[in-house]
């Protein structure tokens, strides 16, 4: 099943930050669960119109469906395309342009083909996971550990790839009708050299363009005071989502 998009916006150019070695500290799963669960609050997230099948949006999927047709034949299956009017208010235009983003972005990262032995290498650091319990509201839980993220260690199409796996393993989880995620980025033992800012506008992009609303809140855990400047340039990439980070 293809996965997900936003409207492409020009972003500043980065020159990324002065490098700092790489601070050899292991996190404990089970303090970064005890923190995100302290910080969740009543507040559930990204909201998603319902599909409440009227003739209106039943006649929005058929046309969404006859656009994608003419994609040389690529449409996908009928889950997704209905999550993608919701997600573009039944706009079928906005979501025909938003899905073909998503289906040639996949299609150039070969997303569909992905296996955990293609991103073995920088899986194996242990910069992110999803967590094998799900969270007091259901929905899985991808964790990303800051502090294993060496900008420059891997190159930057390999780290979209590992991100793809993981949020594809991520939603791979989810139960019966549930439709979101929660990201939890531990920022626990950061330097700079771990802020790789080109990799987080690509992280921007994968949660609000080619997997749209399937993130439904994301929580920063344990943001020491070095992390201050850098958040000031990340969260206009948020634009309107930046209530989405708590």
């Amino acid at each position: 099943m293809h996965r997900h998009v936003a409207h492409h916006t020009s972003r500043p150019a980065f020159t990324g930050w002065p490098a700092q070695s790489l601070q050899n500290l292991v996190s404990s799963r089970r303090a970064v669960t005890r923190r995100a669960t302290a910080a969740q609050s009543t507040h559930t997230g990204l909201s998603v119109l319902p599909w409440e099948g009227t003739p209106t949006q039943q006649q929005a999927l058929e046309q969404l469906r006859s656009r994608m047709a003419a994609h040389n034949g690529e449409v996908p299956d009928e889950q997704t395309l209905k999550w993608y009017l919701r997600d573009r208010y039944f706009d079928v235009a906005e979501a025909e342009e938003k899905l073909t983003a998503m289906l040639k972005w996949r299609r150039n990262i070969r997303a569909d083909h992905v296996t955990l032995e293609d991103v073995k290498a920088e899986y194996s650091t242990g910069k992110s996971y999803v967590h094998d319990k799900l969270d007091k509201l259901g929905r899985p839980v991808l964790v990303i550990r800051a502090c294993k993220h060496n900008t420059g260690e891997f190159p930057l199409e390999d780290s979209k790839r590992l991100c793809a796996y993981s949020l594809d393993t991520a939603l791979s989880k989810l139960p019966p009708n549930g439709e979101q995620i929660l990201g939890v980025i531990d920022l626990r033992d950061i330097s700079l050299s771990n802020i790789d800012l080109p990799f987080v506008a690509f992280m921007v992009d994968a949660f609000f363009v080619y997997y749209p609303r399937r993130m439904s809140q994301v929580l920063l855990v344990d943001a020491p005071w070095i992390f201050k400047a850098p958040w000031e340039v990340i969260k206009p990439l948020l634009r309107k989502y930046q209530a989405l980070v708590r």
